[in-house]
């Protein structure tokens, strides 16, 4: 039977096949206006007996919550399954939806009902997440423009939807610029250098394009998908395809119709608008005052001081790199080309270290990696992970489900269901899509999909929903999925981010799971990426795919002493990306088409990149973190090194006690995946630790102390 209204389900497991463009507007229209509806009561309808934390907190957390799950859907779909039906609808819609939610913070009518309820004796009595969730609440409107004039309010709504608009644009750029090009290579011998693992992507690539013919010689598909063409500039021995692939790379948000550098500038300018509006000075203080750091200034202090101590291995490491190029090639003038930067890195880690990274990709097979990494962690957390069958089926399809299957968006995406080791409470759900598609984005992410409860009362638990996706090597006809050491590192941190979601317990949906400062949101994924280093941890999931055996204790011991390998050039790179999102929007939101995007990119970087002579093209044209979505990780790039201080001193306690230490997994489990934002971030990762963090273990870990 044909669903009606199918992104407004309430159904735990999901219609995916009922999930067509064409329901998007008329579906999330429904939405919104029953999210006004119940909005609109609340700001001005008066209540017997006076307002109260269920008639007023509680109601507004419920008055969204269909809305939100129905756009929820909406934006997955969008990451998964692009389709110009469905961008179309979602653009129809996008400005609606922001605009109401904007409007919430804005509505003086709610706004007098809350500050009214917070002077009650009741609100005044409230304990523990309640109070929390009040004064968060609180702050969320403050801090949003409650007190605006009715002026200041139409501008911040009419910036907050040109936002969005801007910033699905800037997303559509990069995704349409990736997807634009390919090169297809006939002739194998200009793929010299290339491993197998890379071979039989390109092959794979060809496939899906239904370039190889049976009985004829293979073809070679070379995309901007990352598994297809980064070992292109890591191995290939061709310096014209490494230089006419890196070129293709830097085209991205750079093309044509599709270059985002005027979208910068007004993204940029509007965040300023926005900021400017709400008190602030920039963009970074009003978005940072609730994080760990607490304003611009801070964040970009903590990114200058850790990059003055990496300063001299990144010097270091980049000299080291170009005497061991003139000692291997006398001829070189000494000016290295961007596309030959991984290629000889490869090289001089090889020499140095005898490890070829190749080596280890046939103890990665996706399926032991993935059953292994489930393994390990249920042991750790208390956890059991069982998976059930998936079925995909096309859109618009009546064709029934079997009992205890799960309808999934695609023929590779499987389904699990988390539970309690020991109470066996179905505590969540979720989805895996690892491989690269046409119609899906780059990159590797965690969503949730619902948000549970825990049990309260007389009330059942409800479960969480999520979904991790990648876009991971495929298969190919000759052999399984064989990951690169990064790829497992991936894999482990989605999931770290998953488990955050589906290990929540805190008694109010608005404060579990991932719901936490974005510069404490990355501990509990990084954290999990040091599993892929311990010999411990890494034969439970890494045994090769033919013998089963583990990594032998020589590749192991190249393996990990190669991890320190251009530590200070990779860690510079990561923290030129912090600075150059804080310093593009703490002083170049003024921004214009006038203005040269790469020259200011330039600026702000120098002294943390190479000074090359060939200039390539500033990535934040294709910075989706920062610029693909109104805020995503704009000023707050930097979390990523913020949470690695984080990661690796928390990290410690485990290697503390042999690594694999179920007494400090359900540790963790209890006071960080469990406890959302309960309490302030300082406070969780004190308490887990017994004092405040460090960042000695960091540098000490990556050779830089």
């Amino acid at each position: 039977m044909p669903v009606s209204a199918p992104f407004l389900t309430e159904d735990f497991a999901i219609r995916w096949s009922t999930l067509s463009a064409d329901h998007v507007v008329s579906d999330i229209r429904a939405a919104l206006e029953s999210a006004k509806t119940a909005i609109e009561n609340l700001a001005t309808h008066e209540v017997e007996g006076g307002v109260t934390y269920e008639n007023t907190i509680e109601a507004l957390d419920a008055a969204t919550e269909p809305l939100g799950n129905a756009w929820g859907l909406v934006s997955h779909l969008n990451s998964v399954r692009d389709s110009e039906a469905l961008r179309e609808a979602y653009k129809e819609v996008l400005p609606e939806v922001t605009q109401f939610f904007t409007s919430i913070v804005l509505n003086e009518g709610l706004w007098s009902r809350l500050r009214a309820f917070s002077e009650t004796t009741e609100a005044v009595a409230l304990a523990g997440v309640q109070q929390r969730y009040l004064q968060e609440t609180l702050r969320d409107f403050q801090e949003n423009g409650a007190d605006l004039s009715a002026e200041e309010k139409s501008e911040l709504e009419s910036v907050q939807a040109e936002l969005a608009e801007l910033t699905q644009q800037y997303s559509e750029n990069v995704l349409d610029s990736t997807k634009a090009w390919d090169l297809v290579v006939e002739d194998k011998s200009r793929l010299a250098g290339l491993p197998e693992s890379a071979l039989n992507t390109l092959q794979s690539e060809a496939e899906a394009k239904d370039l190889c013919k049976d009985g004829e010689e293979p073809v070679y598909r070379i995309t901007l998908n990352a598994p297809s063409y980064m070992p292109i500039l890591q191995f290939s021995e061709d310096e014209e395809l490494r230089k006419t692939v890196w070129e293709a790379s830097t085209t991205i948000g750079y093309a044509g119709e599709f270059d985002n550098t005027e979208l910068i500038w007004k993204i940029l300018s509007l965040r300023q608008k926005k900021a400017e509006l709400l008190g602030k000075d920039n963009f970074p203080d009003f978005i940072l005052q609730r994080r760990m750091a607490g304003n611009g200034q801070t964040a970009l202090d903590f990114v200058t001081d850790l990059a003055d101590k990496t300063r001299p291995f990144f010097e270091k490491e980049w000299e080291y790199l170009c005497d061991f190029r003139k000692k291997a090639d006398p001829a070189w003038d000494g000016a290295f080309n961007p596309w030959d930067i991984p290629f000889w890195s490869e090289k001089l880690r090889k020499e140095e270290f005898d490890f070829d990274e190749e080596a280890l990709r046939p103890y990665f097979q996706i399926e032991r990696v993935v059953d292994g990494m489930f393994s390990l962690f249920s042991d750790l957390f208390g956890l059991e992970i069982k998976e059930r069958q998936a079925v995909h089926l096309p859109l618009g399809s009546d064709e029934s489900i079997p009992d205890g299957a799960v309808e999934v968006w695609h023929e590779q995406v499987q389904f699990y269901d988390l539970y309690d080791a020991e109470s066996k409470d179905h505590l969540g759900s979720f989805y895996a899509d690892w491989h690269p598609r046409d119609e899906k984005r780059g990159g590797a992410w965690m969503n949730s999909l619902r948000t549970g409860l825990p049990a309260l009362g007389d009330q059942e638990r409800i479960p969480h929903l999520g979904l991790i996706c990648g876009n991971l090597t495929p298969s190919s006809k000759d052999q399984p999925a064989l990951l690169s050491h990064y790829e497992v590192e991936t894999v482990f941190h989605e999931f770290g981010h998953l488990l955050h979601h589906l290990l929540g317990e805190v008694p109010i949906k608005s404060l579990n799971g991932v719901n936490v400062v974005w510069d404490f949101v990355e501990l509990p994924s990084q954290i999990l990426e040091n599993f892929c280093w311990s010999r411990a941890s890494l034969d439970l999931f890494a045994t090769h795919y033919q013998t089963g055996e583990p990594i032998p204790e020589a590749l192991f011991e190249k393996m990990t002493a190669a991890r320190t390998f251009h530590a200070g050039l990779g860690q510079m790179r990561q923290l030129s990306l912090g600075k150059l999102d804080l310093s593009l929007h703490l002083e170049h939101h003024t921004g214009s088409d006038e203005r040269d995007l790469d020259a200011i990119s330039r600026q702000i970087l120098e002294g943390y990149t190479i000074d090359l002579p060939i200039k390539p093209p500033s990535m934040s044209r294709r910075f989706t973190h920062l610029f693909a979505s109104p805020t995503g990780y704009a000023s707050g790039y930097y979390s990523y090194k913020w949470a690695e201080v984080l990661d690796a001193d928390a990290f410690s306690r485990f290697e503390e006690s042999g690594v694999i230490s179920a007494a400090v997994g359900r540790e963790f489990r209890e006071k960080i995946l469990s406890k959302g934002n309960s309490q302030e971030a300082a406070v969780l990762f004190e308490d887990f630790m017994g004092r405040p963090a460090s960042s000695d273990a960091l540098l000490k870990r990556s050779g830089l102390a």
